[in-house]
């Protein structure tokens, strides 16, 4: 969803930019409204093509 390498996602929640969740097996989990914000934040606003009449 960002397209960056997932290290750098991994960065971001230890810098505190996103919060996390480790699962058992040690994987993380990201909360998807958090995850929508922080998308929002860095992407530029654009228009879609439907927004045309």
């Amino acid at each position: 969803m960002f397209r960056v390498d997932p290290k750098t996602v991994t960065r971001w929640a230890k810098a505190g930019k996103l919060s996390s969740i480790r699962t058992l097996g040690g994987h993380r989990r990201y909360r998807e409204s958090e995850v929508r914000e922080l998308l929002a934040g860095m992407m530029p606003t654009q228009r879609r093509g439907n927004d045309f009449e």
